[in-house]
């Protein structure tokens, strides 16, 4: 468990092919209702992605569980080793090999963090080859609910032109905490905007997670003048 209602699960394909994907895009998870309904679920890919993965390497997802959801009693009911049905990799949520922006600002809210997670080796590269900058606003109610904050707070280490700033809505961690950080905001990720300024000459913005977080920042951004191809958006919506 990565936090009290998120899980992280790895999975392999079977078949001993590769599930090679793009940082950003997700799978699906196919099941059916007690009623023999079909039902799917869609799942962001958090490994993070540094070559062309191989035969039987796995992949990890966060899985958020929802009390009396299907899905939620799907993984829960699952032991190491066994089978689900899923498809993909789908999506356009990722970086363009053609950016040629000067700072990301990475935006996402509970388990819409994790194609960030996965991201991480493009975006050294980038540091490295363009010398971006990189923002990541990342939102939670509590400190334990922050997923992954020690990969992305080793990487923010490790690269002085990432920043992760953990915006957090409830509770803020105590001193002592392992969280306890000058850029730990309060409040959500939207109220953080003003502070880095976005600007459509230099900025490409992503978007992940609550749709009301989506649109609120998508308009936010729209203010500040971004148009509407430099904000990416891709929303999660808890399905049970």
């Amino acid at each position: 468990m990565l936090a009290p209602t998120i899980g992280h699960y790895v999975l392999a394909r079977d078949d001993g092919q590769p599930l090679d994907f793009v940082p950003g895009q997700f799978i699906q998870i196919h099941f059916d209702y007690a009623d023999g309904t079909p039902a799917r679920r869609s799942y962001s890919l958090a490994t993070i992605h540094d070559h062309a993965l191989g035969p039987g390497e796995a992949v990890e997802i966060a899985v958020s569980h929802v009390p009396g959801g299907a899905a939620t009693a799907l993984f829960e009911g699952m032991e190491p080793g066994a089978r689900i049905d899923a498809s993909g990799p789908y999506g356009r949520f990722c970086l363009m090999p053609g950016d040629r922006n000067r700072r990301y600002l990475l935006i996402g809210t509970g388990t819409g963090i994790t194609p960030y997670r996965s991201m991480l080796p493009v975006l050294a590269r980038q540091i490295a080859e363009r010398g971006i900058e990189v923002v990541l606003l990342a939102g939670a109610r509590t400190p334990g609910e922050l997923l992954y904050a020690e990969d992305f707070r080793a990487f923010a280490d490790a690269h002085p032109q990432f920043r992760y700033l953990p915006c957090l809505s409830r509770e803020l961690p105590g001193a002592g905490s392992p969280h306890a950080h000058p850029d730990v905001r309060h409040g959500y990720v939207q109220q953080q905007l003003a502070e880095f300024a976005p600007d459509p000459a230099t900025d490409i913005a992503y978007l992940c997670g609550n749709p009301d977080m989506v649109d609120a920042c998508f308009e936010a951004l729209k203010g500040y003048g971004l148009p509407v191809p430099q904000v990416r958006r891709e929303k999660y919506v808890s399905n049970k």
